[in-house]
């Protein structure tokens, strides 16, 4: 099977130069990722996606996760030892009042729960537990910004799909797209619910980025059309070092079960705000090949970067050098 190459559609790349160039490349899916893209705009996105190309168009949803909401700005600082309000009801965050999404979410937080805003950047521990919010301490200061993935260190009761999930799925089949990711598949009844919202003749990409999808992965493979492994999620709840061998497992299983399975996450990152990838994110993106991925996913490199095409132009040269590569070859036909 051909390596497959998906991009992910941000204001870097939502134009009709940018897809084309990268239609040229042979890119296979444009991901359309729910998670920053306002349910008003999915429909207007989608339209003008399909003006410009004839590549499908997938999209991913929000899922089961937790996010903070919309902040005053993108850089609010938080100091040791702040009290903080944790709203159950959305708002608008700043340095001293915060909200979390799914809306009332936060109504599972208990005292002395921990939590991590964007990978760390920012912990909060909740102290007290009121009416109609938590407070909560500054236990690790940083800077965050609005819509920021975060975690408690134990499992919320969270549904596989969210209220904009089911609306933005409803939009999208009703404009003939037929592949959806599931983001943060837990178990073998979140695949089926999925299934069930999105049509027996739509193509499910199941997103493994949680220690649940990870112990239930036999299962899963069972319904799944594809799996997606997101490293940056998963390395969320999985300790970062690990990661690589546990990349290698899923893929080994995914193909024993003849279920293509994609990789994602800072495969090029560097190439954000450089032209250039680094020495390791090459070989890292060669190594996701050679252990038998069957596709690679670009997301902020062409979402927000800097330079959406040349990140395609390089996953493609990567992917043609590794379908040149055997054992065998000579030190003079390498170079």
């Amino acid at each position: 099977m051909t390596t497959k190459i998906l991009v992910t559609l941000g204001p870097s790349s939502m134009s009709e130069k940018v897809i084309k160039d990268c239609e040229e490349l042979g890119v296979d899916i444009f991901r359309i990722n729910l998670s920053h893209t306002a349910l008003e705009n999915v429909g207007p996105a989608i339209d003008s996606i399909r003006q410009w190309t004839e590549v499908p168009i997938c999209l991913d949803s929000e899922g089961a996760q937790l996010r903070n909401q919309v902040m005053v700005d993108e850089c609010v600082s938080f100091t040791d030892g702040d009290i903080i309000e944790i709203h159950f009801e959305p708002i608008v965050g700043d340095a001293r009042n915060m909200s979390f999404s799914p809306p009332g979410i936060a109504r599972q937080f208990v005292a002395g729960d921990e939590i991590s805003v964007d990978f760390n950047h920012l912990r909060l521990r909740v102290e007290e537990v009121l009416e109609d919010r938590c407070r909560a301490l500054v236990v690790q200061r940083g800077t965050v910004g609005s819509n920021k993935a975060s975690d408690v260190e134990r499992e919320l009761e969270l549904e596989p799909l969210t209220e904009k999930d089911n609306k933005a799925i409803k939009i999208g089949l009703e404009k003939g797209i037929r592949i959806f990711a599931l983001s943060f598949t837990n178990c073998l009844e979140d695949v089926e619910k999925m299934h069930d919202v999105c049509g027996a003749d739509s193509s499910i990409i199941c997103k493994i980025e949680s220690r649940s999808g990870v112990e239930n992965l036999e299962s899963i493979l069972s319904a799944a059309d594809h799996i997606l492994i997101d490293r940056g999620d998963l390395s969320r709840k999985i300790p970062t070092e690990k990661i690589p061998f546990l990349q290698r497992r899923i893929v080994s299983i995914a193909r024993s079960h003849s279920t293509p399975v994609y990789v994602a996450t800072n495969l090029l990152e560097s190439m954000v705000m450089h032209r250039t990838p680094t020495r390791a994110e090459i070989n890292d993106v060669v190594s996701t090949l050679l252990m038998g991925g069957d596709g690679l996913v670009l997301a902020a490199e062409t979402a927000i970067g800097e330079f959406p095409v040349d990140a395609v132009r390089m996953i493609r040269n990567l992917i043609d050098e590794t379908e040149k590569w055997t054992p065998n070859a000579s030190i003079h036909e390498l170079i």
